[in-house]
């Protein structure tokens, strides 16, 4: 049975998609993993259609989690169209919806050729977004994004401008490797985008 949703530390998870224009050189997938320490099996047999996601989801008491949060093992924004009908669903048929926040590369503008941050709006509550490095050379190295610098760029603005639509906007790191001095340069540019930074720790094999 493949896993579209799963419960950790008090959220929900959402798993829409394998889909990545990244290969993050952290990344559990490339290890040969199938999973991560939030669910045993990521692999999707196949993307869920949009109703079997929503069943899914309708299966779980959903008012008692903390969080409802859209990431998998994957870039969960190549369905962006989805998980805006999903939410809307969920807020139409449940009492209590618990905040909506999606886990990023930030690269939905680029990969959907149009400004998605709009229609976020009364919809997500947060949006994280993978930074992963305090210059484009850096960025490139550890994320490897298919479009190469454009990835690096398209990131910085779909994070300005996802700022202006939704309440919060975090920007992550991993710890690996990072001198405070690092840390102080992605924080910096963090709050120059309106968002947060957060610091990850990295989770070895």
């Amino acid at each position: 049975m493949m896993t579209i949703s799963y419960e950790y530390e008090g959220a929900l998870y959402v798993n829409l998609t394998n889909r990545c224009d990244c290969a993050c050189v952290f990344c559990l997938r490339h290890n040969g993993h199938k999973g991560s320490i939030y669910a045993d099996d990521l692999w999707l047999e196949h993307e869920p259609s949009r109703e079997e996601a929503l069943n899914n989801l309708l299966s779980r008491p959903l008012a008692s989690y903390r969080e409802l949060v859209f990431c998998g093992f994957g870039e969960p924004m190549f369905r962006t169209d989805d998980i805006l009908w999903l939410v809307d669903r969920l807020k139409e048929q449940v009492d209590g919806l618990p905040p909506v926040r999606i886990n990023t590369n930030g690269h939905a503008n680029l990969i959907l050729g149009r400004d998605v941050t709009p229609e976020l709006a009364g919809r997500i509550d947060t949006v994280s977004v993978s930074l992963n490095g305090s210059t484009a050379e850096e960025y490139c190295t550890v994320t490897q994004p298919r479009d190469g610098v454009k990835g690096w760029e398209a990131m910085l603005d779909f994070t300005r401008k996802a700022a202006a639509c939704v309440p919060k906007v975090v920007m992550t790191i991993v710890d690996k490797d990072k001198s405070e001095a690092e840390i102080q340069q992605c924080r910096a540019l963090a709050e120059s985008l309106g968002a947060q930074l957060r610091i990850r720790a990295y989770i070895p094999d």
